[in-house]
């Protein structure tokens, strides 16, 4: 069994892939796998990009499935990780040399079920940076309290929803599911890994950098309306999701219901809308917010 299975979805990305790789080839630590798994990619590059590094490199293991998604991709990868832990990068970002070192160590140091390491951001040549040691440092150790990581699933004001930039154990992955059919599945899936935790830890290394990529599902330069109902209503899924594992584990469904409020507000005030359809989009939200209500107020 090797140490560290890495999970990598691709698709469509010859442009970046080859940065991404050799990130993972020139890791201090070795002892890792890397499970990538091409979902259909249609641009006659990726996958001949991933069977070059697998005869490159041993440690490089390729999947090949019609298109489901990233997170078909991410399941296909779970089912074929065999490492002590799991970490996932995706395929246009890449990570500094001691990403994979530093996340192990931590974990050893820690006995924590989840290590979490801070982000660099890149987009047109820059790389920008955040304080995350002002945010982390707050919680003594960097032990993050359920609480604060549950908040974060809503807001991600730590920036510790993404399912990259994290190791987890193999047992803390244990019958977790991606779910599918969705975009942003970070912010549907990374709750059931904390609700599983017993210890979680954040680090302020910046080790993972994250590819700004404008026009991308997470950037779009504007928006159609029904384009933005659509991100909506996937997020909706995910946090649909926690209400419910919060309810079932017997965590503060009152605290949930009100960030999930909240975070139905904050989606009007930052979708790049026209103004006739930023209305329509407000209608769409305050009808669910009263569903919402119905089933989970008070």
């Amino acid at each position: 069994m090797v140490k560290v299975s890495i999970g990598m979805p691709v698709y469509n990305v010859a442009e970046y892939l080859p940065q991404c790789l050799d990130s993972i080839i020139h890791q201090t630590f070795t002892d890792f796998e890397v499970i990538m798994v091409d979902d259909g990619s249609t641009d006659g590059k990726s996958f001949e990009i991933c069977q070059e590094y697998t005869v490159r490199d041993k440690r490089f293991k390729l999947i090949h499935q019609e298109n489901g998604g990233r997170s078909a991709a991410r399941n296909t990868a779970l089912k074929n990780m065999t490492g002590e832990y799991i970490t996932w990068i995706d395929s246009d970002d890449w990570v500094e040399p001691d990403y994979l070192k530093i996340l192990v160590d931590t974990q050893i140091k820690t006995g924590a079920d989840l290590v979490n390491v801070a982000h660099k951001g890149y987009r047109d040549g820059n790389i920008y940076v955040a304080d995350y040691e002002g945010e982390y440092s707050r919680f003594p150790n960097y032990v993050i309290p359920l609480r604060a990581a549950i908040h974060d699933t809503f807001w991600t004001s730590l920036n510790l929803t993404a399912i990259w930039g994290s190791l987890g154990t193999r047992e803390l992955y244990k019958g977790v599911v991606f779910s599918e059919n969705m975009d942003m599945e970070d912010q549907g899936t990374k709750f059931k890994l904390y609700f599983k935790a017993n210890k979680i830890v954040a680090l302020p290394d910046m080790l993972y950098v994250y590819r700004n990529r404008q026009g991308s599902i997470m950037n779009p330069v504007s928006e159609i309306l029904e384009e933005r109902v659509k991100k909506t209503d996937d997020m909706i899924r995910g946090l649909e999701n926690l209400l419910y594992y919060a309810d079932i584990t017997d965590f503060d469904i009152d605290f949930c219901f009100r960030e999930f409020l909240g975070r139905m507000e904050y989606e009007i005030q930052i979708a790049k809308l026209s103004e006739e359809d930023k209305s329509k989009f407000r209608e769409y939200i305050e009808g669910y917010k009263q569903k919402l209500r119905k089933y989970w107020g008070n």
